[in-house]
């Protein structure tokens, strides 16, 4: 299969003639969103079955099951492999859906002209077909090209989705907000040029009075208020980023439910809210531009302070939500029946604290990623499997060894999580 032909079904979703199939007939190449999709299941399962395995302690080499520590850290390892070739696998697959959505949003920008135009037929059926009908097809039919032109030229980064999803990889809310702003008042400007242009020339000045300022003051400032709250949103979390006062990690891949959830996936108020906020006013200046098709929608001006309340409480949420990771005590972990001691090499210390596992990093190739440092030694979290999930590490602990590399005496504990955040060091004493 040459260079081109792979290009072509990667974008396209046709598995090659050479691809790699399954005993069910599925392609699993990796190349064509079927392939990676179908790769990524597979190991995924894999993972799956091994992390249960270790679980019910079963696969653990002979020679390792008297160590305890050993054990673990064999295990560990062994997982941390098998969750690498998940993540491998995930990539591909996100690299072949952006490369594939593209056609998707083709569908929804021109199903929306033919949605237009079957509309426009219906209710020219009393009335019969006038020119403002035409002109809004004509900006319709505009736009449209122009959204073509942008899903090409981003055909490898999600088509038309790309100006709308953000540096973590998700669907941006304020910059979706913003896109239907822009996408309206384009529309509508673009309909009132068509009519000026089909007009006679004694109308074309009343046709101008519509867009006065008087009348698309409050229009205006809409659009003003949602790219402004997208510009800020965005600033204010690369800002926390930098600091390191906000963990982020790139998502799997965008979702629609990015737009009404946080980055755990967890349905949002403050994103609810504003989208339903902006979603309802938009609504509403359409309205009125279907009914004055000649004039730019005339916003009451309360309407136009709702959009501020709004932009105002989503912007007071990003400047305060999440946070440092931070440790707020450092125990021996003590098995049952163990005496009281001090922490020594080749202890279990138990962390405990918060925000160890930032909000999308539940992935096992992620929560692998988690270490701590202990004086100068780096310490890898382990993976602890339970049955569904893992014991170690979690949000509020982490359990660690002690390795023989710490030098007796006091030391500073870190941990360092999946977002690369670094907490503050917690002293504890370590006897030989």
């Amino acid at each position: 299969m040459s260079v081109e032909a792979a290009g072509r079904m990667a974008g396209t979703g046709e598995p090659g003639d050479g691809a790699e199939r399954a005993a069910g007939g599925e392609c699993r190449c990796g190349r064509c969103p079927h392939g990676a999709r179908a790769g990524h299941q597979q190991a995924v399962a894999a993972f799956v079955a091994l992390r249960e395995d270790f679980a019910a302690g079963r696969g653990v080499p002979a020679g390792l099951a008297r160590s305890a520590g050993a054990a673990r850290q064999w295990v560990s390892d062994e997982l941390t492999l098998s969750a690498r070739e998940v993540a491998q696998r995930r990539a591909a697959g996100k690299a072949a859906w952006l490369a594939a959505v593209r056609w998707r949003t083709l569908l929804v920008v021109w199903g929306a002209v033919v949605a237009l135009l079957l509309g426009q037929a219906l209710t020219a059926l009393g009335t019969g077909w006038t020119v403002a009908r035409t002109t809004g097809l004509i900006a319709a039919v505009v736009l449209a090209l122009g959204l073509t032109a942008a899903a090409w030229r981003h055909r490898a980064h999600g088509g038309a989705l790309a100006p709308l999803i953000g540096e973590d990889g998700r669907l941006s809310t304020s910059r979706t907000v913003a896109a239907g702003w822009a996408t309206a008042v384009l529309y509508a400007v673009l309909t009132v040029a068509a009519q000026q242009a089909a007009a006679a020339p004694g109308e074309r000045r009343q046709l101008l009075q519509g867009l006065a300022l008087e009348r698309s003051g409050a229009l205006l400032v809409a659009l003003a208020v949602g790219c402004g709250v997208a510009v800020v949103a965005h600033g204010l979390v690369a800002s926390r980023v930098r600091s390191g006062r906000l963990q982020k990690v790139p998502a799997e891949r965008p979702r629609a439910a990015d737009l009404l959830a946080d980055d755990a996936g967890r349905g949002s108020l403050l994103d609810v809210q504003y989208v339903l906020v902006h979603a309802a006013v938009l609504g509403c200046a359409l309205v009125r531009l279907a009914g004055r098709p000649e004039q730019v929608p005339q916003l009451p001006w309360g309407l136009v302070v709702l959009l501020v309340l709004s932009g105002a409480t989503y912007l007071a949420g990003k400047a305060m939500t999440g946070g440092r990771p931070v440790i707020l005590s450092v125990v021996r972990s003590r098995e049952l029946g163990d005496l009281a001691a001090p922490v020594r090499t080749g202890d279990d210390i138990e962390i405990r604290g918060a925000g160890f596992v930032p909000p999308g990093a539940g992935t096992p190739d992620r929560l692998a990623r988690t270490v701590v440092r202990i004086g100068d030694v780096h310490v890898p979290v382990p993976l602890v499997p339970v049955a569904g999930g893992f014991a170690n590490p979690t949000d509020g602990v982490l359990t660690v060894p002690v390795p023989v590399d710490v030098e007796p005496g006091r030391v500073e504990v870190r941990v360092v999580t999946a977002a690369g955040v670094e907490t503050d060091g917690y002293p504890i004493d370590v006897l030989d």
